[in-house]
């Protein structure tokens, strides 16, 4: 932010170092807000699941979800006349950037990681931007606030299965051989 604009100050404090420092609160305060959606994300996955009874069931909720979402955040943006481009360029850009991310961890993992990583990727990370889309609409607080959730929500959901130890996800795991 401060190599964008110069003037950005807080408190009408133009130091450089303050700057630093406050980028790096703003930081820490978007990875904590990132984090607590990934785990309201995994206890509503867990809540829907038992609701639902049959996981096709929630992951076609869940895919419905993220291509309404497509088009809900460009119509939010459209709504508060951002500019001509920005409002169909970021939900691209965005839900490209989910595609990415859940073929990656289809390959780490299974096929039906799928559906639930394209919808955190995008609807969780749409949802948890909500305040920066609020408001006086600024391209800039957008992209600055969008780019870090991301990010966050993409490191956390490929370091997941990792940190669980799912035997899916290690090739090198033998399951153990059933008693007789």
């Amino acid at each position: 932010m401060l190599l964008t604009d110069q003037e950005f100050g807080f408190l009408g404090m133009e130091a450089t170092g303050f700057n630093i420092l406050m980028m790096g609160i703003s930081g820490l305060m978007i990875g904590a807000f990132s984090q607590m959606g990934f785990f309201a994300y995994l206890t509503l996955n867990y809540i829907a699941l038992s609701v639902f009874r049959r996981k096709y069931l929630w992951h076609a909720l869940q895919g419905y979800t993220t291509l309404f979402a497509v088009f809900g955040l460009g119509y939010v943006l459209f709504e508060e006349r951002t500019n001509n481009w920005f409002f169909w360029v970021l939900p691209l850009i965005l839900f490209v950037a989910s595609l990415l991310v859940s073929w990656s961890k289809i390959k780490q993992t299974n096929q039906s990681a799928f559906i639930p990583t394209m919808f955190l990727m995008f609807v969780v990370t749409f949802v948890e931007a909500w305040p920066a889309l609020q408001g006086a609409t600024n391209v800039a607080a957008i992209i600055f606030m969008m780019i870090p959730l991301f990010v966050c929500n993409a490191y956390q959901n490929i370091m997941m299965h990792r940190l669980l130890g799912s035997k899916e996800a290690d090739p090198a795991v033998v399951p153990a051989k059933p008693a007789r």
